[in-house]
């Protein structure tokens, strides 16, 4: 049997600290993958749920974007996959009943780890003007809502849409139409936090804002850089594919600011040799200072400019443009300003370089630790230009590989959750549905927060996720969301986004990726593009957790045909009862989707067209992979004050929370800690164990204040700390984001540290 939630919130101002691990995965993820699985599901359910994740006829994992070999594991999961599927099968329940006894004001003093483990949601719900209780109500009558607040407006512009990465391709397509025909762009989503920086950087260079490799360059790769990156947490099957390109000789080289277990050894918990010993996975580790990268990867450049016969001198000539402006700035750099801006030592860089010369195939992996700094955009290009000097981009076991975080962001920007969208793709929209969608850009995430915290947007609806609890600058953020006239959420699971609320409110509960969707011409799957651009089907599995539950297609379109009215000609009603009819229009719409239908029936689906790997064909403005030469940049910091950065623990996916623990640093029975230099804290007189407030430092003045977290002393780069997220967004001002992509810069924040008042 499922074990009860929990009644009252832990207490969580005493955290246990203890020694770090060295090694991910092996018996202790089994054992608790088990705990919590049994904690939610039970043991049947368990067995039952888990077995059908990430498989072929099965469901894909809720939770990251990484993708599935072509031979599967009967266990094809992670510990952090099953948790997230844990968390959506759970046979607990949010009821009326349970609205009926916890005002919003309560439960806006809960943690983000409680109101999740209350359950599953079970019925519309709505929180009338001046209420405190949400109170039940039919889907009808929320539809109803809804309009009445859109058709109010004074402008399409004063709504926002916002949209999770969890979200179906066939939800997205629906929702992004629906959107377009109301009359407007503002469809900021998850992406634009994260990995923004990655596909802005990715267009300009090499003309499409993806990654450029597949499961088999991994495989064939000499050398495969990880940086910015934490697997054994974030992604951990991703150490399955680094065990295995080890095993074909590749080597490995981790740079980050902090030592993270599951880089340093793997031990995979389906082979005897990782229950016991495991797998060394790095080769070299460059802890980085925080921001440092590009840095980095100029002084490299360099080295291969200088080194004879380095450079692939006929891949450049015949594939690259801006070489001679890159080069002179690539001569530019010099060891003493790199070794300052990145805290490496010389003979480790010189290490590196040997690693890359004696390398033929690089890939270079990295995620939200490059993507979220004011320079991420040049970073990131930064490493463009190290792998187009080699020809390390359109040939195997080699490449760009961004690691996307939840499991379908990817394939709602394909399906055009976009605020920027392009005029091909609006002009196969107004083709296909014989309409003219709105040209203007609309608000991405950051825009979006500031029109509501202005009064330039008054109705608020998230397809999923925990917007509030995502986003920067919390207490600018509650504030904004409080100014609506309406918000809207579609969601599985109870979060603090239902507690900050507009004038009104709305909960509108939806099917998980694990269950069942029975429509009206019988049992329907969706799709989902995971990180490398391949697309497969994801079937459900488990009864609805209420039959009281709408589909994401379904709730779109319902909501499209009450909003749109019946004279809007576009088939709302056919879209619901068949999938299949939405994905005939994606085919037409979207390129790469042709005859979707019948490739998606090939089980693990195909993989969406990508002209630089497929063909060493650009699709920039230049027709060539370009080349760039931006000044380089790194956060310097004032005397006395850290460069923190917010990350996840390891019993959490994005917000949600699934413990207290943390136990690859040795974290246990809380989060409000920071990790800080032994050295650094010994200068701040910071003893191990004392309690602190962090204070962020910013332009505008304002005083940023997140308070009481326990000091620990940790080997993190010099002049850098860490702590959780989303305890600690309340410290990244609104305003300070990367430059051209807009994403909060919430890797490099300038914070000091003052004893807190309970110490």
């Amino acid at each position: 049997m499922a074990t009860k939630p929990p009644q009252g919130d832990p207490v969580q101002d005493a955290p246990k600290v203890a020694e770090r691990k060295r090694a991910a995965a092996g018996l202790p993820a089994i054992g608790h993958t088990l705990r919590m699985a049994h904690q939610q599901m039970g043991v049947k359910r368990t067995a039952l749920t888990l077995l059908s994740v990430n498989q072929k006829d099965g469901f894909d994992c809720p939770g990251c974007a990484w993708p599935e070999p072509e031979q599967r594991h009967k266990a094809e999961f992670c510990e952090n996959g099953a948790k997230a599927v844990a968390e959506e099968a759970t046979l607990r329940r949010v009821t009326p009943e349970f609205f009926a006894a916890h005002p919003v004001s309560d439960l806006a003093r809960r943690s983000g780890y409680w109101l999740g483990q209350q359950g599953r949601l079970t019925h519309p719900m709505y929180l009338p003007e001046g209420a405190d209780h949400y109170e039940p109500v039919s889907w009808e009558r929320a539809f109803d809502i809804v309009a009445e607040e859109l058709t109010a407006l004074s402008s399409p512009d004063e709504a926002v849409f916002y949209t999770s990465g969890r979200t179906s391709n066939e939800a997205a397509f629906l929702y992004q139409l629906f959107a377009r025909k109301l009359g407007t762009n503002n469809l900021p989503d998850c992406s634009n936090m994260c990995h923004e920086s990655s596909g802005s950087a990715l267009s300009e260079t090499i003309g499409v804002g993806k990654g450029s490799v597949l499961l088999d360059d991994l495989y064939q790769a000499d050398l495969i850089v990880v940086a910015g990156q934490n697997p054994g947490t974030n992604h951990p099957r991703m150490l399955s594919a680094l065990e295995k390109a080890k095993a074909n000789g590749a080597r490995v080289v981790s740079v980050n600011p902090l030592p993270e277990a599951g880089l340093e050894r793997f031990k995979n918990p389906q082979t005897p040799k990782g229950l016991t010993a495991g797998t060394t996975l790095t080769d070299l580790f460059l802890q980085i200072r925080i921001g440092g990268d590009q840095a980095l990867f100029r002084l490299l450049n360099k080295l291969i400019l200088d080194t004879p016969g380095a450079v692939d001198e006929e891949f450049v000539r015949g594939h690259t443009h801006g070489f001679e402006q890159f080069t002179e700035a690539a001569r530019a750099a010099d060891w003493d300003g790199t070794l300052a801006a990145t805290g490496l030592a010389r003979e480790d860089v010189e290490r590196f370089l040997r690693m890359v010369l004696d390398s033929e195939r690089i890939v270079v992996c990295w995620a939200m630790g490059l993507t979220q700094h004011k320079h991420s955009v040049p970073m990131i290009r930064e490493i463009v230009n190290f792998l187009l000097l080699r020809g390390n981009i359109g040939r195997p076991g080699a490449g760009v590989c961004p690691v996307r975080g939840h499991s379908n962001v990817q394939g709602d920007r394909t399906m055009g959750i976009f605020e920027r969208p392009t005029p091909a793709f609006l002009d196969a929209l107004e083709r296909e549905f014989g309409f003219a969608p709105p040209r203007e850009h609309g608000y991405d995430v950051v825009r979006a927060i500031r029109a509501l915290r202005d009064g330039e947007a008054k109705v608020f609806f998230a397809m999923g996720g925990n917007f509030v609890s995502a986003s920067p600058d919390t207490e600018v953020t509650e504030a904004a969301m409080r100014r609506a006239r309406l918000t809207v959420h579609v969601s599985t699971k109870l979060n603090r986004s239902h507690a900050v609320t507009g004038a009104r409110a709305l909960i509108l509960p939806t099917l998980g990726r694990t269950e069942r969707d029975l429509q009206a011409s019988g049992e329907q799957f969706v799709t989902v593009e995971d990180s490398m651009g391949m697309v497969h089907a994801s079937r459900g599995r488990l009864e609805p957790a209420s039959p009281h539950l709408l589909s994401e297609p379904a709730i779109v379109c319902r909501l499209a045909r009450r909003v749109l009215g019946t004279e809007d000609d576009v088939p709302w009603e056919e879209f619901e009862k068949d999938y299949a009819t939405v994905r005939d229009r994606i085919a037409r719409v979207v390129p790469g989707f042709e005859d979707f239908n019948a490739r998606v029936a090939h089980p693990g689906g195909f993989a969406l067209p990508h002209a630089p790997r497929d063909e060493r064909r650009f699709p920039t403005a230049t027709g060539k992979a370009n080349f760039t030469a931006a000044p380089v940049e790194y956060p310097h910091l004032p005397e006395g004050r850290l460069l923190l950065q917010t990350l996840r623990s390891h019993d959490q996916y994005n917000t949600t929370i699934y413990g207290l623990d943390d136990r690859y640093r040795g974290i246990r029975n809380g989060r409000r800690v920071v990790l800080v230099n032994p050295d650094d804290a010994r200068a701040l007189k910071l003893a191990d164990g004392s309690y602190v407030d962090l204070v962020s430092e910013w332009r505008d003045g304002v005083e940023r204040r997140a308070p009481g977290f326990r000091v620990v002393h940790y080997p993190t780069a010099r002049g850098c700390a860490a702590a959780y997220y989303p305890e600690t967004n309340v410290l990244v001002p609104l305003d300070a984001t990367a430059d051209v992509s807009n994403t909060p810069a919430s890797k490099s924040v300038v914070v000091r540290l003052e004893q807190s008042a309970t110490d």
